[in-house]
């Protein structure tokens, strides 16, 4: 008995010793302990910090740009800084997503969709992806006359909504207007502005990035504690949550599936992909459960950082009056008073472009980008980062770096623009849809709808604090992505 006891004592030693050791070259960063890695510490950091990205940060100002960790049973490298930060993008060994139990849940545990999976499959699904959006119109024409037709519904609710004299939740606001954009290539049609349905789709979709961060948190360093703790996990909330979505997308690609089509209607990215379904030669990675993950995929990311960039952008208006004068002068000479702002206007608005840019800066919904994956041992400065480690790249040390922008916490659109104040300028520190092959694939249509909802908005309405008139508070609720906190104002017709 006692040789047993103690070869499991030699074990369990081994073990543990196995477990701390990190591996050679390994960036630097807190200590390891058996089994929690450098949990323990993470979770005071965070307890002090509130946000993930400033806990990113804090580390970053202790141990350097690249910080190694290890959370559970994965490895996490934090990528922080210019230098570091390009040599990732540039390098195809980081261009892998993260494999593990919270990543692969919305998607019955497989690798689907093009958010969370990598290799052929992904460029398979991503090359569709593409093709499909440019043949139904994305980049086009008919894309700008249905983005221009949606603000226009979306101000002229707006309209009667203001003539109510009640207080108008706006941080929320444009959640169904960003919405229909995606909603009219995925399935074809949109959503009334006052359909009910679409309160708890946007609603879900909001609350399924905020209950756990981009590195996969407890769920999926440890997936059996969803046993033990199915709520404290994140499980149980994140399932309660992806339900009702794969259920809401499920039930629209049948009634598509069902309807009678011509054998050449391009009508919608399910059209397409059940049309890609049909033939008999067609890549494995093609499938109804990937088009419903692709969806999803779609779906929640099209709306999401949009829809919140546009609510902390009220919200910095509010806080800025003397930029909210600058805007309505600059659209007053541009579109003059008689219309709503066209795509076709954005070159000739140049001031109103750089508030939109500058919003994005400091707002930074998307503070850590999408989580990657290493396929393959990667040097990265003077450190090496092994196979299959989680690295997270911090779009917000770029987005906050005193040392290039000077002032990065004051709100100054000026800074996007060149001296004569004509000219919108870019910066290599903004970054807000990333950078190489895993870049955003819907960033123009994102960039269209920020400016074409931001600018009709702002030509059609003054804003207020509504109530007894508190500035809503800047610092926003923490996830994947940063959404502001829930604000509301009160809306005046800007007259003829």
């Amino acid at each position: 008995m006692w040789q047993n006891v103690l070869l499991v004592i030699v074990l369990l030693v081994l073990f543990c010793f196995r477990d701390v050791r990190k591996p050679v070259f390994f960036p630097p960063g807190p200590s390891w302990f058996p089994l929690i890695g450098s949990g323990y510490y993470v979770l005071k950091l965070l307890k002090h910090f509130s946000f993930h990205h400033l806990m990113w940060t804090e580390l970053v100002n202790r141990f350097g740009p690249v910080v190694g960790l290890k959370l559970g049973r994965d490895r996490v490298v934090i990528v922080s800084g210019m230098d570091a930060i390009r040599e990732l993008y540039c390098k195809d060994e980081f261009n892998g997503r993260p494999d593990g139990f919270f990543f692969r849940i919305r998607s019955f545990d497989k690798r689907l969709g093009v958010v969370f999976t990598d290799g052929e499959n992904w460029d398979m699904q991503r090359r569709f992806s593409i093709k499909a959006l440019k043949t139904l119109g994305m980049g086009t024409a008919g894309m700008a006359y249905h983005l221009e037709k949606e603000a226009e519904e979306l101000i002229h609710h707006f309209r009667k909504l203001s003539r109510t004299n009640n207080p108008i939740s706006m941080h929320n606001a444009f959640d169904i207007s960003v919405l229909n954009i995606i909603w009219t290539l995925i399935a074809g049609k949109r959503f009334h502005l006052s359909d009910k349905r679409l309160e708890w789709i946007t609603e879900t979709i909001h609350k399924s990035f905020r209950v756990i961060d981009m590195s996969g948190g407890v769920l999926n360093q440890f997936p059996s504690f969803r046993h033990v703790f199915p709520v404290l996990s994140g499980f149980t909330p994140l399932v309660n949550l992806l339900k009702p979505l794969w259920e809401f997308l499920n039930d629209t690609i049948n009634l598509i599936d069902n309807k009678p089509r011509l054998p050449e209607e391009n009508d919608c990215l399910i059209t397409l992909y059940l049309r890609e379904l049909q033939k008999s030669n067609i890549h494995s990675s093609f499938s109804s459960e990937q088009l419903l993950c692709l969806c999803l995929d779609l779906f929640q990311a099209g709306s999401e950082t949009v829809s919140n960039t546009l609510g902390f952008g009220i919200a910095y208006m509010l806080h800025n009056p003397q930029v909210v004068k600058k805007v309505h002068q600059e659209l007053d000479n541009v579109v003059g008073r008689y219309r709503l702002p066209l795509l076709d206007d954005r070159r000739s608005l140049p001031y109103v472009e750089a508030v939109i840019c500058e919003i994005q800066r400091i707002a930074n919904v998307a503070p850590l980008a999408i989580a990657h994956r290493t396929l393959q041992p990667v040097q990265l400065g003077a450190y090496v980062v092994p196979k299959n480690t989680i690295t997270m790249v911090s779009i917000y040390s770029l987005h906050m770096d005193r040392a290039y922008w000077n002032d990065p916490e004051v709100f100054r659109p000026e800074r996007f623009m060149d001296e004569t104040g004509s000219k919108l300028i870019t910066h290599e520190y903004f970054l807000p849809f990333g950078a190489g092959k895993r870049r955003c694939l819907g960033e123009s249509l994102a960039k269209s709808n920020l400016f074409l909802f931001f600018a009709a908005f702002m030509h059609a309405f003054i804003i207020e604090p509504a109530g007894e008139g508190h500035l809503p508070e800047l610092d926003g609720i923490d996830g994947i992505t940063l959404s502001p906190k829930p604000y509301y104002v009160a809306l005046k017709e800007r007259l003829i």
